[in-house]
């Protein structure tokens, strides 16, 4: 049986957001003003791509919780962790789309370009104040230390009578 835990909506620690009309001709994604519902401004669909194209995996060890990005082709000038409000894991950066060349003919482009985000919310025993980043070929290593389990002390106490 496998132990992993995917993100998904119902994910207590996941801010990912999640947009319900996603992909219908009306709601939020449309624009044009002739829909019977209220249109919002969008990211393109490129960034949308982007932004949903971070891959994270997040384990929690006996020591801390480790956070691993595939951010290839990026430099870590290009990628910033942040932790917001003392509990939120934030993890952005942006991939520059390749120039182009008037005499060049592109025959597929399958790799995003666009900025991506991502948002987790950590647990208590999370040490926010000594998070560590790291990069190495193309993966982005967050390591976020626990604070050590309280250990129960018992007491015995003296029956009088």
């Amino acid at each position: 049986m496998s132990m992993i835990r995917h993100s998904n909506v119902f994910d207590p620690f996941s801010l990912d957001l999640f947009d319900p009309f996603d992909g219908f001709p009306f709601g939020s994604g449309s624009c044009n003003g002739s829909s019977l519902f209220p249109s919002f401004r969008r990211t393109s669909s490129s960034e949308t791509a982007a932004f949903a194209g971070a891959r994270i995996d997040w384990k929690e060890t006996p020591e801390a919780h480790v956070f691993k990005a595939d951010v290839p082709g990026l430099k870590k000038e290009e990628v910033k962790v942040e932790v917001e409000d003392g509990n939120i894991l934030q993890i952005s950066g942006e991939r520059n789309k390749e120039q182009e060349e008037k005499t060049d003919t592109w025959h597929r482009v399958e790799r995003s370009s666009g900025r991506f985000l991502r948002r987790f919310r950590l647990p208590e025993n999370a040490r926010a104040e000594q998070i560590k980043a790291s990069m190495e070929n193309g993966v982005l290593t967050v390591t976020v230390p626990k604070e050590e389990a309280k250990k129960t002390e018992v007491e015995s106490i003296q029956i009088s009578g």
